[in-house]
């Protein structure tokens, strides 16, 4: 089975991201900061938050099922907010989506907020609302089950270090874990975590029997050159014991975000 995580930008560039999820053919994509706004009458949409500016493709869920026909697709909203669609405001869904292909079965769920609950009525100050989603899945080709969790973790104004926040968070994430993984299946926990390698969260999540593939493969970078600050790490692959790993690598090229795709085969 092929696992990729990546964090999308939002589909800043949208044509080249799609191509590569199409090309890539993983059996389950995790994907965050996906944006979905079905009222929109524009291709793009203007996010505006204090100083910062950024264009959002308004419906990139419904594109990226669009371009993976073969998949069944799952959108997790972690808020709600308004853009700017050319003279009028327009409200857009944000969150969390995950592809699944169709002959691999998907035998239990669960989704939940690991810090605060949604947010209707605007994306709200930071640090937002953070959800979290879990799939129990049958691979009839290894014949065995496999959970595979994703979600997307705090931003803070001021860096990726330790925070009650996000020791919280980590409690949370273990506990939706645990509602739905079982003893003796594989485990998949990915992401971009938005944390630092040396993080308590990795201590805490060791607790699931869980080792991270990017740190512990000698990958020192999970940001394209799209990204000019410092700290090159946010996301993160976890695998547990049961998990066959015959391949993973944080992928250098090409660039479809300011976060490099990663990418786990297993036996």
């Amino acid at each position: 089975m092929k696992i990729l995580s990546l964090n999308v930008w939002g589909g800043m560039l949208h044509a080249p991201l799609l191509a590569y999820l199409a090309a890539v053919d993983a059996d389950v994509y995790c994907l965050q900061e996906v944006p979905r706004a079905v009222a929109a009458r524009s291709d793009w949409l203007t996010y505006r938050d204090g100083a910062v500016e950024l264009q959002q493709h308004s419906n990139l869920y419904k594109e990226i099922a669009t371009a993976l026909p073969g998949h069944d697709g799952f959108f997790a909203p972690a808020m709600r907010g308004e853009l700017i669609d050319g003279d009028r405001p327009c409200w857009q869904e944000f969150g969390l989506a995950t592809f699944i292909r169709q002959d691999v079965a998907v035998i239990g769920q669960a989704l939940d907020f690991i810090h605060q609950s949604f947010s209707p009525h605007g994306f709200g100050a930071h640090p937002r609302s953070r959800n979290a989603h879990a799939f129990r899945l049958y691979d009839y080709a290894a014949d065995r089950p496999l959970t595979v969790v994703q979600f997307h973790g705090l931003r803070t104004v001021d860096g990726k270090d330790d925070t009650p926040s996000r020791d919280a968070q980590a409690e949370a994430l273990i506990a939706l874990v645990n509602r739905l993984h079982r003893p003796g299946d594989g485990l998949v926990l990915c992401g971009d975590f938005n944390l630092l390698p040396d993080s308590r969260t990795f201590d805490a999540l060791s607790r699931l029997g869980l080792t991270d593939l990017v740190t512990t493969r000698g990958f020192i970078d999970t940001r394209t050159s799209l990204y000019t600050k410092p700290g090159r790490y946010a996301d993160y692959m976890l695998v547990n014991d049961a998990v066959p790993v015959a391949a993973f690598t944080v992928v250098e090229t090409p660039e479809v975000s300011d976060h490099r795709a990663l990418l786990l085969t297993t036996d």
